[in-house]
């Protein structure tokens, strides 16, 4: 039912683009160094009274700074007295500044009177002003790079030029250069660790840090790594948990952003816990009838749903309707009810799910891509119906909207095709699932941060193209996949090891043994680790290695997996009668063929003796 999952996800996706919170804003600058915020502070706008200089931090602040010092002393130049003045006269002006076009007026008149390290605290702070009012990238970019240059000039960790490399990441982000945006933040979180290692306040860091790894999230999420942005999630969650107060609402949010996290990677196991957190908590704190609760019994809804527990997903999907319905989020509302006609699509009540999205069509507006998922899933209930003809029209009325939506929403209409295409191949129309997904591949390719969708349409096509006997096509197809993937989810991620395993059976098919066992093996590796020895699938891969090396006439080794291979099916017991048997009957032909190969390499090494000449034996 991993089918059904996808769809779930799709659906859930389709409507909750981001899998967790948007990136707070950096206006924290001026409370971080000061005396330990509240917990209730992390992460949140702070009064502009704090200043630009961090006055409880007096080696952070510029050597003008110490005024009381340079006026005690007894004979002062007075044009060395009115320049004390004048830049104190500057500061002041630049810290009193409210707007955007005032700060970087009287930075410019400071330009003439600071140098660039003393410049480099204002810069951060316009920088941070900027990013905040969500103003051009590139103009931030400007103002973090002096503001590194000025605050960096040692070469020693400090919490500023932490914050300072943060921004960077974040406007490289903003600008989709997720390489460069990843590596500023890496060198921001090393700088915070190795801060907290040299005993600097946990309460001046922790802010920052948080801040440095959603940012992280996002970015390895956009690459496509989201494995590696769920680890960087859950040390978020960690850091709210030792920064607010026990059950409190956010750390309510934060669980959930690790539940949708988990629910992107199709891992509704390690999902489940933390939707469940999440309710628990704001149920707590806002009651049964919250937004928030309702966010969450949907959540669940679509983790059940992977999990194949229909019925306990239907159940939080109906409570969920509820509350939104008093609500009167209409939006969110439909699009709960297709959930809920999907969720009985599971369990076979199709009546009762064809009714409920024949009453949701009047409520979605023509040609919007509401209307299509609501075609789509139409679709699939008449065809569990044998209604073939009326099904095939629902699916061709979603493609006709989602024609015109390409442009403007690629990723979800990607996902909408790919969707249709599985009800295609159920109907055994494997070419126009193909098409549809060849549709889905051009779009996101175009995509740099949905690497992972592009890896997974690939290795459908590639496997379509396979399972019609298209094998010489379906290698780089095959190929493309195992790397997007790989680079996605990690090199021992059980969907890598489909793919490797759909490899092995190509060339095998193409009579490449060799190659073949190359795939086969990195396939196993794969499965044992991810699933275990002794799942199905990783019998499966190992059993096809078996047959690789009897293709090349390496009998020996081919006994030896396929000997694996019974000891595997072996401890499944009397659940894998049949299989056991098989793979009993397969060894004893591999030991036939071995022996026989044995036989002919014996003759042939006696046919090839040298002959013993009778006469001249004779003679002797």
């Amino acid at each position: 039912m991993r089918r059904a999952s996808a769809y779930f996800l799709s659906q859930y996706r389709r409507q909750n683009p981001k899998p967790f919170s948007p990136i707070p804003s950096r206006n924290y600058v001026s409370s971080v160094p000061s005396a330990s915020p509240s917990s209730s502070s992390i992460l949140k706008p702070c009064s502009k009274s704090h200043g630009l200089f961090f006055k409880p931090h007096k080696s952070l602040a510029p050597a003008s700074r110490n005024l009381d010092t340079l006026v005690e002393k007894p004979a002062q130049i007075p044009s060395r007295q009115r320049k004390i003045q004048e830049r104190s006269r500057l500061e002041e002006a630049f810290e009193s500044a409210t707007t955007l076009d005032e700060m970087v007026g009287a930075f410019k008149k400071m330009e003439s009177s600071f140098d660039e390290k003393e410049l480099g605290l204002a810069s951060l702070k316009i920088g941070l002003k900027l990013d905040q009012e969500g103003e051009d990238p590139n103009r931030i970019l400007h103002f973090a790079d002096r503001a590194l240059k000025g605050l960096d000039k040692d070469g020693k960790p400090s919490l500023l030029v932490a914050m300072t490399l943060q921004l960077m990441g974040s406007a490289n982000y903003t600008l989709k250069r997720f390489s460069d945006s990843l590596g500023y933040l890496n060198r921001s979180n090393r700088m915070l660790a190795n801060l907290e290692e040299e005993g600097s306040s946990v309460e001046d860091i922790r802010p920052v840090q948080h801040a440095v790894l959603l940012e992280l999230a996002n970015v390895k999420t956009a690459m496509g790594r989201r494995e590696e942005a769920i680890r960087d999630l859950r040390k978020c969650l960690e850091i709210k948990e030792t920064t607010f107060e026990e059950d409190s609402v956010e750390l309510g949010k934060a669980n959930r952003d690790v539940a949708e996290a988990y629910v992107a990677v199709l891992n509704f196991k390690e999902a489940l816990p933390f939707g469940l957190k999440a309710l628990e908590i704001h149920k707590n704190h806002l009651g049964n009838n919250s937004v928030e609760v309702a966010h969450d019994r949907r959540l669940l809804g679509v983790i059940y749903s992977g999990l194949e527990q229909h019925e306990k997903a239907l159940e939080h999907n109906e409570l969920s309707q509820k509350v939104l319905k008093n609500w009167g989020l209409n939006s969110d509302l439909l699009r709960a009810e297709i959930d809920a006609a999907n969720m009985q699509i599971a369990l076979g009540k199709t009546d009762q799910a064809i009714n409920s999205l024949r009453d949701a069509v009047p409520k979605t507006e023509k040609d919007s891509q509401t209307r299509a998922l609501v075609f789509i899933s139409m679709g699939k209930a008449l065809y569990d119906q044998q209604k073939l003809a009326d099904a095939k029209r629902c699916l061709e009325i979603a493609c006709g909207i989602l024609d015109k939506k390409e442009a403007s929403s690629p990723i979800e209409v990607a996902e909408a095709y790919s969707e249709i295409s599985m009800q295609y191949e159920t109907m055994n129309e494997f070419e126009t699932a193909i098409s549809l997904l060849k549709r889905a591949l051009v779009l996101l390719e175009k995509l740099p941060q949905e690497q992972h969708s592009e890896g997974s349409v690939s290795a459908r096509i590639g496997w379509l193209l396979l399972l019609t006997g298209q094998v010489q096509q379906a290698i780089p197809y095959l190929e493309s996949a195992a790397e997007r993937l790989e680079g996605s989810f990690g090199s021992k991620h059980f969907g890598v090891g489909y793919i490797y395993n759909n490899l092995g059976a190509a060339y095998l098919e193409l009579d490449r043994p060799q190659s073949a066992a190359q795939m086969f093996a990195v396939a196993k590796d794969i499965m044992d680790v991810a699933l275990g020895p002794h799942h199905a699938d990783s019998i499966e891969a190992c059993q096809n290695l078996s047959k690789a090396y009897s293709a090349m006439g390496s009998y020996a080794i081919a006994i030896e997996f396929q000997q694996q291979v019974v000891d595997a099916w072996e401890n499944h017991g009397v659940s894998a009668e049949d299989e056991l048997i098989e793979a009993r009957n397969h060894l004893e032909q591999l030991k036939k063929k071995a022996r026989g190969a044995l036989s002919d390499e014996l003759s042939k090494k006696a046919l090839s003796l040298p002959q013993v000449d009778s006469s001249r034996s004779q003679t002797n």
